[in-house]
């Protein structure tokens, strides 16, 4: 578990107006970041998001203190860092993806929460809708389910003759879940079959695996979820060793190995939480505060990976791709 600690107090009173989360002279801003990844997994998340900060003039360990607190895949730990958030009076807590968020909202309805990654906070239970949020709750949505048909697409164009998807997906991940409904219409409307491989814990993902093994699938769709994310080498290496097409929503998935990932750029939604950060601790409520939809979508793409399961991709990918690894 890594932690920031206080290490140097600036008075940041006289920059902040009336109403402001840090008002007395001498106060420092304490922000709580809560994850359910790893400190390496999501590295260069918080790295875009401190930049951002640090842009807006908010410095850790100068003016501001952040205290990080990571589940490492293990979604059960989560509802204790929130309380322990809590009890640490920290001043704002920013949150990624929807099963952190929803162990914050449990935690507390009157400290400002910023979310981020989620992938629909309406659907969630976070807020109340995206243009007025509603009680403390305010940040950033991803939108993945609407973007699980696009992905879809992606796959039929690797594999044309495509006649099964396997699909990684947690039942009890609310965000998988809703992921699973939106391939089955999607599926369904094009004569697809998908063959669900559920998944709850890491031990879970191999044997999942290790069935689908020797099966006609010839693609296989990770949905969103933590516990994904935290095993993403793995799910990459046995789908290259299957020689199949893989994809997933985010670019870390191709940069280990996987095929393909399409969705929005993580990196930017953080930088953009910081801008949340930045307003709420000058004064603005999260109720006031409308939830901001992606803005920046984008395609990754392993060559490497393709040649490897020996498959070409397509030139109309390629044209639609912002990274691509040879």
């Amino acid at each position: 578990m890594k932690r920031r600690s206080l290490l140097v107090t600036l008075g940041i009173g006289a920059t902040l107006p009336a109403g402001a989360v840090a008002q007395s002279a001498g106060a420092i801003v304490r922000i709580g970041v809560l994850s359910p990844f790893s400190p390496a997994g999501s590295a260069e998340w918080h790295r875009a998001f401190e930049n951002g900060l640090r842009q807006l003039g908010w410095i850790d360990g100068s003016n501001i203190a952040i205290e990080y607190r990571f589940a490492g895949g293990a979604r059960e730990r989560l509802a204790d860092f929130a309380a322990e958030l809590v009890r640490l009076k920290i001043n704002l807590i920013v949150t990624e993806v929807t099963e952190a968020s929803l162990a914050a909202q449990k935690a507390t309805s009157t400290i400002p929460i910023v979310i981020v990654a989620v992938g629909d906070p309406v659907a969630a239970g976070l807020v109340a809708s995206l243009a007025r949020p509603g009680a403390n709750i305010t940040g950033l949505s991803q939108n993945i389910v609407e973007t699980a048909g696009k992905r879809m697409e992606m796959l039929r164009l690797m594999v044309p003759d495509l006649s099964e998807v396997a699909v990684l997906w947690n039942p009890d991940d609310n965000n998988s879940g809703r992921n699973w409904q939106a391939l089955q219409e999607s599926a369904r409307r094009v004569g697809l079959p998908l063959k669900s491989l559920e998944v709850r814990s890491a031990d879970d993902i191999g044997r999942a695996l290790d069935n689908e093994s020797g099966t006609r699938s010839r693609a296989l769709y990770v949905a969103p979820g933590p516990i994904f994310v935290a095993h993403l080498q793995m799910i990459a290496d046995v789908a290259k060793a299957r020689r199949i097409a893989s994809i997933f929503h985010l670019p870390e998935f191709v940069h280990v190995g996987g095929l393909l990932a399409y969705g929005p750029d993580r990196n930017d939604q953080f930088r953009r939480a910081a801008a949340y950060v930045d307003k709420i601790l000058r004064g603005a409520k999260p109720i006031d505060l409308p939830v901001e939809q992606p803005t920046k979508l984008g395609l990754s793409v392993n060559l490497a990976t393709a040649r490897a399961i020996g498959m070409s991709v397509p030139s109309l990918l390629l044209a639609q791709a912002n990274e691509v690894i040879e």
